[in-house]
């Protein structure tokens, strides 16, 4: 498993715990606004952060791609 793989993994289950939502109902959520294209993308960055600053980041990630929907 690669470094960036258990990156999306531990961002998953973080986000799923903040937010008391099942794992595959996290899954849906991040695969239906790009979330995990764009931990990918910015991995070098992200993974340096604490994990409450992940969830506020992906927060605020999928509610911008919400406003355009």
């Amino acid at each position: 498993m690669t470094e960036i793989l258990k990156f999306k993994v531990f961002c998953i289950e973080r986000y799923k715990v903040a937010h008391h939502m099942s794992g595959k109902d996290t899954l849906d959520l991040f695969i239906q606004f790009g979330v995990l294209d764009y931990l990918g993308a910015f991995y070098d960055v992200l993974h340096t952060v604490g994990d409450r600053y992940i969830v506020s980041d992906i927060d605020e990630f999928i509610a911008v791609r919400q406003q355009v929907q």
